[in-house]
C-alpha cells in the first residue's frame, strides 16, 4: 500500500521569521496520525531553521535543488551532503521552472538523481508536457522520453527510492489544473512506464504525485484517483490553512 506524499513546495518565497510562523502553524494540526506523509520544501535560506522547528514532528523536510556536483569550486551552489547534514529527506529535481527559466536539459536532471541518490536523499522527479505539447497529442511522448533518459542506468532500489511528480507545465501557477480524469491517464501511463522498464512489483509500490494548481477544492477529486499518490502543492502551500486543507483530503 503505497502512502500519500503531500509536499509544500514554497518556491522563492518566505524570510526566515515568515518560514518560521508558517511551520508553527502546522505544526500544531499535523499530527503522528496523520494518513499522509508531510514534506515541506522551503527556500534554501529557510532550511536549517525549518529542520530544527521540525524535529520530532514527523513533518519530512526537502530542498528545491542541487548541484550535479558534489563540491568544490563552484559558486552559487548546493551539494547534497549540504542537504543532507542540515536535515533533508528529499530534493526536487527537475522541476519545470528549472527546465524552463534555467535550461535544465534531462542529461542535466539525470546527473543530479544520481547525485542526490549517492547522497541518501530521495528524489522527487518532476515531469510534464506543455500546452502545445497536450495539444498536439505528444503527451504521453514527451513524458517517456523524459522518464527514460533521466532514469537511465537506474537500479532497482534507485528507482524505488525515487518519487514521480506528474506536472502538466501549463497548470503551474495558472489556477487551470489537470481533470481528474486527465491527470489520472498520465499517471497510470507513468506507472506502466515504470512497470515496462523495473516490472510490476516495483511498479506498484512507485509512488506518483500530482502538481499543477493543486488547491483545497480540487484535491479530493485529485486525490481519490487510483494512480494518483500525493500532490506536490505550490501556492496552496504557503497558507496554513490551505495546505491543511489538502491534507485532509487524503483518503
Amino acid at each position: 500500500m503505497r502512502k500519500q506524499l503531500i509536499a509544500g513546495n514554497w518556491k522563492m518565497n518566505t524570510t526566515i521569521p515568515e518560514s518560521l510562523e508558517l511551520i508553527h502553524q502546522l505544526k500544531e494540526r499535523v499530527s503522528s496520525s496523520c494518513p499522509a506523509e508531510v514534506a515541506l520544501i522551503p527556500p534554501f535560506t529557510s532550511l536549517s531553521v525549518a529542520a530544527a522547528a521540525l524535529r520530532g514532528t514527523g513533518i519530512q523536510l526537502g530542498a528545491q535543488n542541487l548541484s550535479h556536483l558534489a563540491g568544490g569550486a563552484v559558486t552559487g551552489e548546493i551539494s547534497g551532503a549540504m542537504l543532507v547534514s542540515v536535515g533533508c529527506r528529499y530534493v526536487l529535481i527537475g522541476h519545470s521552472e528549472r527546465r524552463k527559466l534555467f535550461q535544465e536539459n534531462d542529461a542535466l536532471i539525470h546527473l543530479k538523481l544520481k547525485m542526490a541518490l549517492s547522497e541518501g536523499l530521495w528524489p522527487i522527479l518532476c515531469v510534464g508536457e506543455s500546452w502545445e505539447e497536450r495539444e498536439a497529442g505528444q503527451a504521453r511522448d514527451v513524458i517517456k522520453n523524459q522518464l527514460e533518459k533521466s532514469w537511465n542506468h537506474f537500479t532497482p532500489m534507485e528507482m524505488r527510492k525515487t518519487t514521480i511528480a506528474y506536472e502538466p507545465v501549463w497548470a503551474i501557477g495558472t489556477g487551470k489544473n489537470a481533470q481528474p480524469e486527465q491527470a489520472q491517464d498520465i499517471h497510470e501511463h507513468i506507472r506502466a512506464l515504470v512497470d515496462s522498464q523495473f516490472g510490476a512489483e516495483l511498479a506498484q509500490e512507485v509512488r506518483i504525485i500530482y502538481g499543477g494548481s493543486v488547491t483545497p477544492e480540487n484535491s479530493s477529486s485529485l486525490l481519490i484517483q487510483p494512480d494518483i499518490d500525493g500532490a506536490l502543492v505550490g501556492g496552496a502551500s504557503l497558507e496554513a490553512n490551505s495546505f491543511y486543507a489538502i491534507i485532509e483530503a487524503v483518503h
